[in-house]
């Protein structure tokens, strides 16, 4: 009985050895995957801080200018008038009356969100 019982907890041994290494196994291939997403999202935002320093450097006012003033021609720009400038009076007002939009029906609309309110 004696050896049955110790190849018995020897098979149990192997057993646990051996799932204990799959799982040592699986955490060190998760973690590897992590790392190379940590370095991919570090790209992008090395990109993107790139991508913003261009666009910075490619809106300077000073090289705007420059541009207009050598494609004026060619893109047949022109210089704005102050005329050109609508100011606030110029602009048409229609005031929102609230009573007009409470009054308004809500035909078609059902609002699906169910909240904790209570109904009375």
């Amino acid at each position: 009985m004696l050896r049955t019982f110790d190849m018995l907890l020897i098979a149990l041994m192997i057993a646990a050895a051996t799932i204990t290494y799959q799982i040592k196994h699986h955490a060190e291939e998760k973690l590897a995957h992590v790392r190379d997403l940590q370095a991919k999202i570090r790209l992008e935002e090395q990109t993107i801080d790139l991508l913003k320093a261009d666009w910075a450097l490619l809106n300077q006012p000073a090289r705007l200018q420059r541009l207009t003033e050598r494609f004026e021609e060619t893109l047949e720009l022109g210089t704005i008038d102050p005329e050109q400038i609508a100011t606030l009076d110029e602009l048409p007002s229609k005031l929102l009356q609230i009573e007009e939009l409470i009054a308004q029906p809500l035909e078609g609309f059902t609002d699906p969100t169910i909240t904790g309110s209570v109904v009375r």
